[in-house]
């Protein structure tokens, strides 16, 4: 007797693409949140609004990150907020179809995946080199995993 391969459609779908489904859905709901908190603020004054917020959240107040957030935020305007929610709902529109590409184990969505974000290394590099961060580093080294373990698996089927 012999042994019924699997299909390709049936095989057994790797565990590393539902933590990648999930992180890229993830995001994508926290850049459409994002997106529509920055509509919301159309029409009001940002800083106070934030400021408001973080008083809520009982972030201390005398935080040199928070001081300099609050200063940048006096200058936006609503032309600004508009462009960010755009931008933002772009990108989280991006998230989603990859993080639901990959959720079904949608080839074309590993494909898609790695180039999406692949193409994004090189701004993620040249931003680090602006101003260096961990975490910039954190999300240089989760993108290449990411890229490196798709590609592998695309390269064994």
């Amino acid at each position: 007797m012999s042994k019924a391969r699997k299909s390709p459609s049936r095989a057994r779908p790797r565990k590393g693409l539902w933590l990648i489904a999930i992180f890229k859905l993830a995001k994508g709901l926290i850049l459409l949140a994002v997106g529509i908190g920055a509509l919301s603020l159309l029409h009001e004054d940002v800083a106070t609004r934030v400021a408001g917020w973080l008083e809520a959240w009982r972030v201390d107040p005398k935080n040199h990150f928070i001081h300099l957030l609050i200063r940048k935020l006096w200058s936006v305007d609503d032309a600004q907020l508009i462009k960010l929610s755009v931008g933002t709902f772009f990108y989280a529109a991006l998230m989603l179809t990859e993080g639901v590409g990959l959720a079904l184990h949608k080839r074309w969505a590993e494909y898609f995946t790695v180039f999406a974000t692949s193409s994004f290394v090189p701004l993620e590099v040249y931003e680090l080199v602006q101003a260096f961060s961990v975490v910039k580093v954190l999300v240089i080294i989760v993108n290449l995993a990411i890229v490196a373990y798709l590609i592998i698996g695309l390269r064994k089927k």
